[in-house]
């Protein structure tokens, strides 16, 4: 084998190796994941008091397969935690809360905070593992022409507003605000609203929820 042969086998394997150790992280990172859900979802039934199986007649879903998400063994798609949600009576973003309420310092490197999908997109909790009481900070990615839905939205304190990406168009007591880039909104949430992304790509923004009331949820208002 000549010297540049080895060379090029040299770099190729230093290449495989690196993509071994990528893909391994990312397994781990998914594992991880799956398994925060599954032990929220096996928290909250059992907070309810419910048993494996009363919950899958309630949501419809098979004892099996809520077994393999409650002990990470299987990734739910959004329609599933759309029903486990409503059965339970919970947010679809409660199933991604880990050690909720126990942190007085949250820092997150870009990318990887957790994504926490909804119907009309994802939303990435700035504040996770913090009590929820005053100020949610939240950025929110629409999918492409995504809506808040046909009812409009109302809570207690006030909602800020910061568009980061796109073009996303708030209703607030009926009048209209066409949010683009570096705009910014803020309403008192007792005035019923709605959202939308008038794009055909996704839209981003940053929303900050500051309920009044701490009992007060207005996460399951805006990501159900």
């Amino acid at each position: 084998m000549t010297n540049d042969q080895t060379s090029r086998k040299t770099v190729h394997s230093q290449q495989w190796d690196k993509t071994l150790g990528q893909n391994s992280q990312f397994l781990n990172e998914v594992s991880s994941e799956e398994a925060s859900v599954g032990k929220c979802l096996r928290e909250i039934r059992i907070q309810r008091g419910l048993s494996m199986r009363v919950l899958a007649e309630l949501s419809g879903l098979n004892v099996n397969t809520l077994s393999l998400i409650e002990n990470g063994h299987s990734s739910p798609s959004v329609s599933t935690l759309q029903q486990l949600a409503q059965s339970l009576q919970v947010s679809m973003t409660d199933f991604f809360q880990t050690n909720q309420g126990s942190k007085n310092l949250v820092y997150q490197k870009q990318g990887k905070r957790p994504h926490v999908p909804f119907e009309h997109g994802t939303m990435e909790d700035l504040a996770a593992g913090m009590p929820r009481f005053g100020a949610e900070p939240i950025i929110v990615t629409f999918k492409p022409n995504a809506n808040s839905g046909k009812r409009s939205i109302v809570h207690t304190g006030r909602e800020i507003v910061y568009c980061l990406e796109g073009h996303i168009l708030y209703t607030v007591e009926g009048e209209k605000f066409l949010l683009e880039q570096g705009d910014s909104l803020i309403f008192e949430a007792y005035m019923p609203h709605q959202c939308e992304n008038i794009d055909a790509t996704p839209s981003r923004a940053l929303l900050v929820l500051c309920p009044m009331d701490e009992r007060d949820r207005p996460r399951e208002r805006h990501f159900r």
